[in-house]
């Protein structure tokens, strides 16, 4: 199934860059998210493209003079290339290619400055319908400049700047003094409307990253760091459709550490815990950056690796289990080893979901245990086969003490 996220490419533009800002500290992925958040709220940009074509459409035929028509020939070209601009960035950010961001701020600075020049022009005009329609037009707009551009403040109180801030030169042009208030009414609002951007900007800001702790929490084992079980599921799910569209295979390995009870029972839980972050560490720094290590709990482990067949298979196995066979200083005073056993499963040939290759790979574990542990073992139709005997040899064993019991 085809998918619907859509990545707008970030501004490279000194200008707009500097429009965009997000404030220090801001994550890579939060400015994408916010440059996305342009692009969106599609009934306020037709709303507001509509509204100032329609208004200076009007405003043209009742004064059909060559200001109000130009205008008019101005609205046209800006709304037709942003309308243009816009469907080619949303086509490009579905399609994963570089989508023409700064090209779309500077149209939305463009559209600011014509409804500010329109506004000018009416004011000069002393058609006071005309004036008014300009300019209430013109306010109308400021509103949904905020709403649809918070996500880049400095963007929001360029565009107000640009369309309300001509208003002043309109008012001085058109001869009447009590509109000169308009020079403590338009800095006024400026202010209001920057200030109101810039705090839904922050408090847009601090909800993405409360929301993607939250996601990092949900898809990550609190102990290690490494991706949990859930995480896993979909890690999967995403490599997989990767793997098939390069034609590539992908192995999932199954460790379980052998030795790890004793360390807990001799030296307590909290080496234990020591110990299971420093095997974590190891796995995360003996795998390539494509790779993916997950604990799925206790001391069992996950690794997910793309682009492998089974002798590649077979010798990353073989490394990890030399690596983790390492002594490990605990608290600097205490020094100890572990084993693990390795169960091994490719995709598609013994599976193309968690469940599937787990279970794959857990008999091949089982064998590798059966062998002498510290082994490395592929899934095969033999280890499936004997992991269903022991399945069953197990449930056989609990249902006749349950039966003992009830004797």
């Amino acid at each position: 199934m085809r998918s619907e996220t859509r990545i707008f490419s970030l501004p490279r533009w000194r200008v707009t860059r500097w429009l965009t800002d997000a404030g220090p500290g801001v994550p890579d992925e939060i400015r994408a998210a916010l440059i996305a958040s342009l692009f969106g709220t599609l009934p306020v940009f037709a709303g507001g493209l509509v509204n100032t074509l329609v208004v200076s459409a009007a405003i043209a035929a009742r004064l059909p003079t060559p200001p109000f028509i130009a205008w008019l020939v101005l609205e046209i070209a800006i709304g037709v290339a942003r309308l243009i601009v816009q469907i080619a960035a949303r086509r490009a950010a579905l399609a994963g290619r570089e989508t023409p961001t700064d090209i779309y701020l500077v149209l939305a600075l463009c559209w600011g400055g014509s409804v500010g020049y329109g506004a000018v022009v009416s004011l000069a005009s002393g058609d006071w319908v005309v004036a008014t329609l300009a300019c209430l037009s013109a306010a109308a707009m400021v509103g949904g400049i905020c709403f649809r551009n918070f996500g880049a403040p400095r963007l929001v109180a360029a565009m107000i700047l640009l369309s309300l801030g001509p208003c002043s030169l309109g008012a001085v042009l058109s001869g009447e003094p009590i509109l000169l208030i308009v020079f403590v009414q338009i800095p006024l609002y400026l202010v209001a409307m920057s200030l109101a951007a810039f705090r839904l900007n922050k408090m847009l800001v601090a909800t993405m990253r409360a929301e993607r702790e939250n996601d990092h929490r949900a898809r990550h084992d609190a102990l290690t760091g490494l991706t949990n079980r859930s995480g896993l599921i979909g890690e999967i799910e995403t490599k997989w459709l990767t793997a098939n569209r390069q034609d590539e295979a992908m192995a999932l390995l199954y460790l379980d550490l052998d030795g790890f009870k004793t360390v807990n029972d001799t030296y307590g839980h909290a080496a234990g815990d020591q110990l299971l972050k420093m095997v974590a560490d190891r796995l995360s720094r003996l795998l390539r950056s494509q790779d993916m290590a997950a604990r799925i709990g206790g001391d069992e482990f996950v690794v997910l690796t793309q682009g492998v067949e089974h002798s590649n298979a077979l010798e990353l196995g073989q490394m990890l289990i030399r690596a983790i066979a390492a002594s490990y200083d605990l608290d600097g005073s205490v020094s100890t080893t572990v084993g693990v056993s390795v169960g091994i499963a490719l995709a598609p040939e013994h599976g193309e979901d968690f469940a599937t290759l787990l279970a794959a790979a857990d008999a091949a574990l089982y064998d590798a245990k059966s062998k002498g542990k510290s082994r490395c073992s592929v899934a095969s139709p033999a280890t499936s086969l004997a992991r269903l005997r022991r399945l069953h040899c197990e449930a056989t064993a609990s249902t006749q003490t349950t039966a003992d019991r009830a004797a």
